[in-house]
């Protein structure tokens, strides 16, 4: 019998805990035309939310792109990705796409591969001696000539949207913001896991995309949702688990949909069939994946100065909303002054070592606090 939880990956309908008010949410903003920024911490599932919301758009009504900006380093690749991802939205014959990627994006040569099975596939590559790049706003547009031509709405989303504050210039978002403002029946959707950068986006003054679109922060899952979901997916493979060791899982995981469903999968994986899961049993799952990922977390941890192992150990021994730029803190983790503390924390927050919110700070990884705790205790 094959575990019922999965983590990892894109994550499908059947697999999903709860969500339904953000599949709403989001759905209606695809509907409505809108520009929505959608950010988390990582392994939320936005990927994963965003790929269901438009896989029941009615498609004789919608056409979708999906874009990833993770491989790209500035304005060029940028339009290059966009350009790829609308055609192969369109087309999915080798003469379709060519004809596609002429008719759309003039500022580019389309060529097509073949896949490993054989399937087409189009890139894009820049014309002259490539190194200007084309015009991007003719390349922003055509979501909007698309959705003219064809009479259907058009959903844009850009995944990794934080990236392009590393391509060394604004002239991206001031393209983009251009760009979208007067595009009818397109939705644009950008997608963001580095919290404080996204946010940096859209809120302040001095950005080019301040208010640009509404914004939607995806949180942890709530355990009066996790209780029924993880009840039955035991249930239905012969195996128990009590209320009360699905809240301490909760709590342990933070209701992180990753960090859940994977100490779920290690628990299912320990539990023997027709028992109850027991306190002994998680410990051992706890354990379990501590062992696996010691190496990994031993190589991070040796990696951080001492004032960072300082900090991070200080971190973890205390409650939520812990003043870590207060004096009592500072004095208590040997951390010298306040200033000191702040520059830990700009290194960690850029190594996405540790995420924050309402103004606390916690380590991102919940396995990885785990290990730091049972290192520090």
């Amino acid at each position: 019998m094959s575990n019922p939880f999965k983590y990892g990956g894109i994550v499908n309908k059947g697999s999903f805990c709860n969500r339904k008010q953000e599949l709403k949410d989001l759905s209606r903003a695809m509907e409505n035309g809108d520009r929505l920024f959608l950010y988390s911490e990582r392994r939320l599932g936005k990927t994963s939310l965003v790929k269901l919301a438009l896989s029941r758009l009615p498609k004789k009504e919608y056409l979708y792109a999906y874009v990833d900006l993770w491989p790209t380093d500035g304005e060029a690749s940028f339009a290059v990705a966009v350009a790829k991802a609308v055609t192969e939205s369109l087309a999915s014959t080798a003469d379709k796409m060519l004809a596609v990627g002429k008719s759309f994006f003039g500022g580019l040569i389309p060529t097509i591969t073949a896949d490993s099975s054989g399937d087409p596939q189009i890139s894009f590559t820049l014309r002259g001696d490539g190194k200007n790049a084309p015009e991007l706003l003719d390349v922003l547009k055509a979501p909007g000539e698309i959705a003219k031509r064809r009479n259907r709405k058009v959903v844009m989303v850009f995944d990794e949207f934080q990236r392009i504050l590393e391509y060394g210039s604004d002239k991206t978002e001031r393209t983009l913001r251009s760009a979208i403002q007067d595009q009818e029946n397109v939705s644009f959707v950008f997608l963001g896991s580095r919290k404080h950068l996204i946010q940096k986006m859209f809120l302040d003054q001095n950005r080019p995309l301040y208010r640009a679109g509404g914004h939607y922060p995806l949180g942890p899952i709530e355990t009066r949702a996790w209780l029924p979901f993880i009840k039955s997916r035991f249930n239905k493979t012969g195996k128990t688990i009590n209320s009360d060791i699905i809240t301490r899982l909760c709590e342990i995981s933070g209701g992180h949909p990753f960090y859940t469903q994977h100490l779920c999968h290690a628990v299912w994986e320990i539990c023997e069939p027709g028992a109850e899961v027991t306190g002994e049993t998680l410990d051992e799952a706890i354990s379990l994946l501590l062992e696996r990922e010691s190496y990994a977390y031993t190589g991070l941890w040796e990696s951080f100065a001492v004032n960072q192992r300082r900090f991070l150990s200080g971190l973890v021994q205390e409650t939520s909303g812990a003043q870590v730029f207060g004096g009592a803190f500072v004095q208590k983790n040997n951390l010298n002054s306040a200033s000191s503390v702040q520059r830990v924390v700009e290194n960690l927050l850029d190594r996405d070592v540790i995420d924050r919110e309402d103004g606390s700070f916690f380590i991102a990884d919940r396995f990885f606090q785990l290990w730091v705790k049972k290192r520090v205790l």
